[in-house]
């Protein structure tokens, strides 16, 4: 819809379409709310958008001029009625942002950096040079943030649940690996795994497979104190498992409480077998496409969509604490009973404390081979452990081609951790120059070669606003960005909470039902080839509904 034809007035107004936000947009308008969702960007997903690489270079480029003027709108305003000033631009929550580039020939010299140009080999041979990687550019999907679904998580859930599944495709992640005496090996996660693993004697089998065992069991854990790593020591399991477990399937720090490890590796033993060997799932071309897939079903119930579209203020009723309308960018009021705005929309001088205390620090690498050699449809995630003291633990995640996410010959390597030392690339250039070949290491030996790395700051949302609720107005509701955890628990939790508070009777995404099953005014309920047996429909075989998630071999 032209941004002109915009109605006036809305039951719930949404700033930013990223996941939260997108989920919330597509239960409302599910239950049948009027839903304006609006988007300053030209792109879906914000923070937790994919770009292609031409795409990416050239947001980065417009990232180095932001611009963020404050207009007066003073004359729109009611009796009784103070804006609250929104911020259209995100430069504060996404900094530090370094580029380099290791494949390059002469005449790229001048666009990639002052590094000496060094062609490289892709896999099968094939060499790759910047311009290769432009010329490709189109093939890869990088993610601004670097995730994986549990396959018995809330996003994976609530997929099936609401029918939103049919919109997109995912693949099962192959591989766990683990980090260990500068060697990268695969964990055995499955009990055929750890039985067919040659890494592990046959009493370490049979410890790890009773301790797992123990894991799954609901039992009560008040009682116990201290860290995971403590608790695994007096298991008497041996280093070589202790790191497994903790590294690789609890996915933890040593420092993490024992409850907490153990609620890790619970939730991870419950995901296997779902859908492969590992607990994890990936979507086709990338994270960017699961909020793309709400705000599709959105759209289908009757939300309006508008992107490019900047907003200017709040209109805040001072006496009833609650805001009554949106001023955006050209002036128009648009009134609407409930705001859902994404972080960052508030200046710092309006709310100060609602902002980020920590951060994350990301990388994203082009590579030409895998870091474990094998089948190029690999698909791995792997937990470095804190390589000095003072650095922090990185996940690391290897996808191939075959996520549509990169081009043939290369994988896409994304790389997380909390901030430490001020910059993503101090954070996690140490892990990058121990498992990868750059223009600074001196001996070229089977390392993959590093083609092209991106690396940037951005806020941790698992630090967010909730905690500044009640200094809002009683009808605005901040989504909290992305945070470092693997899953997606933490947005769809908070979704859900906002939509209850919304509408507190209805139910959260219900499913949406198929084309076949939709009567239209001109067919007859009464007749029976357009009848639907509820009965049935509701009684359907749990089994039958987790094939509604689409994952390829």
């Amino acid at each position: 819809m032209a941004a002109e034809d915009l109605p006036s007035e809305f039951d719930v107004v949404l700033v930013g379409t990223g996941l939260t936000e997108s989920v919330v947009a597509a239960a409302c308008a599910r239950v049948g709310q009027r839903v304006l969702h609006l988007d300053t960007r030209t792109y879906y997903a914000s923070k937790w958008a994919s770009f292609t690489l031409n795409a990416l270079l050239t947001w980065i480029d417009e990232r180095q001029s932001p611009s963020d003027e404050v207009q007066d709108w003073s004359g729109l305003l009611q009796d009784g009625e103070e804006p609250i000033c929104l911020s259209n631009a995100d430069s504060a929550s996404i900094r530090n942002v370094q580029v380099f580039c290791f494949a390059r020939s002469a005449g790229d010299a001048e666009k990639a950096g002052p590094e000496p140009p060094r062609p490289l080999e892709a896999a099968g041979g094939k060499k790759m040079t910047f311009a290769h990687l432009l010329k490709e550019g189109r093939r890869f999907n990088i993610d601004l943030v670097s995730k994986l679904m549990y396959a018995r998580g809330s996003l994976v859930d609530l997929l099936i649940k609401s029918n939103v599944s049919r919109y997109a495709e995912f693949k099962n992640v192959t591989r766990v690996l683990t980090y260990r005496h500068g060697n990268v090996e695969q964990v055995p996660c499955s009990r055929a795994d750890v039985f067919a693993s040659r890494r592990l004697s046959m009493v370490e089998k049979r410890k790890l497979m009773r301790f797992l065992a123990s894991c799954v069991e609901e039992k009560e854990e008040e009682e116990l104190e201290g860290e995971l790593a403590e608790f695994l020591r007096d298991q008497q399991l041996g280093d070589n498992l202790q790191h497994f477990l903790l590294h690789s399937i609890a996915m933890v720090t040593e420092d993490t409480p024992t409850r907490d490890g153990l609620a890790s590796t619970r939730h991870f033993l419950r995901c296997l077998g779902c859908y492969g060997n590992t607990p994890f799932l990936f979507p086709v071309y990338g994270l960017g496409e699961i909020p793309q897939c709400f705000c599709r079903m959105c759209a289908v119930f009757g939300g309006v969509y508008c992107l490019r579209h900047p907003v200017s203020c709040l209109l805040l009723d001072k006496t009833a604490n609650r805001c009554t309308a949106l001023i955006d960018g050209r002036g128009q009021r648009i009134a609407s009973s409930h705001f859902v705005l994404e972080e960052g929309c508030f200046y710092v001088k309006t709310l100060p404390r609602l902002s980020s205390c920590r951060s994350i620090s990301r990388g994203v690498l082009i590579t030409n081979r895998s870091i474990l050699p094998g089948d190029q449809h690999q698909v791995s995630v792997v937990t470095i452990p804190s390589l000095e003291v003072g650095l922090p633990a990185v996940r690391m995640v290897e996808l191939s081609p075959s996520t549509m996410t990169c081009a043939p010959g290369t994988y896409l390597v994304h790389l997380t951790c909390q901030s430490q030392l001020g910059s993503a690339y101090e954070d996690l250039w140490p892990v990058v120059t121990r498992m990868f070949n750059t223009a600074q290491s001196c001996d070229q030996d089977s390392r993959p070669d590093v083609l092209w790395c991106f690396y940037f700051n951005m806020d941790d949302g698992g630090a967010g606003a909730e905690s500044d609720g009640d200094r809002l107005p009683s009808n605005v509701y901040v989504c909290s960005g992305p945070d470092a955890e693997l899953g997606h628990e933490r947005a769809i939790k908070q979704a859900e909470a906002i939509f209850r508070k919304i509408v507190p009777d209805q139910d959260f995404c219900p499913p949406a039902p198929n084309p076949e099953d939709i009567l239209y005014d001109a067919d007859d309920p009464e007749d029976p080839a357009n009848t639907m047996d509820k009965r049935d429909k509701d009684e359907e075989p749990a089994e039958l509904q987790e094939q509604q998630l689409q994952v390829e071999e």
